[in-house]
């Protein structure tokens, strides 16, 4: 079982910045893409940047131009850099790993994981 842990969350003005961190219980070089997703109330959860293990990355249009993603394999973390924040940008923001998997029991697979998010709140 693989834990995520978000971290970096918090109240910031519009316009601020903020960096989301999020550490896997084990090595992320297999997984394959990772991400941040975010969930506003009455919303559903939404993409907003994620990053394969050559270092591809795709953002939602939304954040394209003030988000950044990162990942750094030896220390088994991702970021997100949140620059020009805006009220919208505030949600509960998740971090996602998925893997393929190919066992003997179930065959080829893609399992994801997902933390227990980290709350984003931009005040106008």
């Amino acid at each position: 079982q693989v834990q995520l842990v978000e971290s970096g969350g918090g109240l910031v003005q519009a316009g601020g910045s903020l960096i989301l961190s999020c550490a896997a219980s084990r090595r992320i070089s297999t997984f394959n893409p990772m991400g941040w997703y975010r969930q506003a109330p009455g919303k559903q959860r939404e993409l907003v940047a994620k990053i394969t293990r050559d270092g591809t990355t795709n953002y939602a249009d939304s954040v394209m131009g003030r988000f950044s993603i990162s990942r750094d394999n030896t220390k088994d973390m991702i970021y997100l850099r949140m620059d020009r924040l805006r009220p919208d940008d505030t949600a509960v923001y998740y971090c996602n790993a998925q893997v393929l998997l190919d066992t003997i029991i179930a065959g080829i697979h893609r399992e994801e994981y997902w933390g227990q998010g980290t709350q984003v709140t931009v005040s106008p």
